[in-house]
């Protein structure tokens, strides 16, 4: 078994413009308080994150309302050429392709639960809202910020589990693997 790790490293990722940097603070050290304590402020679409509908649906569902069955499964990963493999829930894309409406009508169309990109957003940066509406209307969860570069095409077991943020949060850093 071979576990390819394809999060970004948080303080050391591309971060969406617009949205503030995550930041790090040691609030306690060994030598005068006996342990380390480290305090962490960050967007929830800082570094490998997924979008709940609420980020961009009014009344939307918040991640802690999100079925977990959808980021962990089979997936493929492959660079986008406009087709969807047969069956696939899941779909990573390599490469720095932005989806277009086209793209998502097509994903939706092909009953995929979760999809994968590269960049900071599955939607062109200059007009995102269009391509994430279309898929978080239909259920489709984007998952934003991948380090694919050294995972080969082929199918994987993918764990891309949010965190128990509560509160119908919009968005969710995740620790995104997949094993071969």
């Amino acid at each position: 078994m071979t576990i390819y790790d394809i999060t970004q490293p948080l303080f050391a990722c591309a971060v969406y413009p617009g949205d503030p940097a995550p930041t790090l603070t040691q609030t306690k050290n060994i030598a005068e308080h006996g342990c380390n304590l480290s305090e962490i402020a960050l967007c929830v679409h800082n570094g490998t994150h997924i979008d709940a509908p609420a980020h961009f649906l009014q009344g939307g569902a918040g991640v802690d309302r999100l079925p977990l069955d959808v980021f962990f499964g089979q997936c493929a990963v492959k660079a986008w050429d406009g087709t969807v493999p047969q069956d696939c829930e899941r779909l990573l894309l390599k490469g720095d392709h932005i989806l277009t409406a086209e793209d998502a009508q097509l994903i939706v169309q092909a009953g995929v639960k979760l999809i994968g990109v590269e960049s900071q957003s599955v939607g062109d940066p200059a007009a995102p809202m269009e391509v994430h509406k279309i898929l978080l209307d239909a259920s489709v969860i984007p998952l934003e910020g991948l380090a694919l570069r050294e995972v080969a095409e082929d199918e994987y077991l993918l764990s891309a589990l949010p965190l128990s943020l509560g509160a119908d949060c919009d968005g969710s850093p995740v620790r995104a693997v997949l094993i071969k």
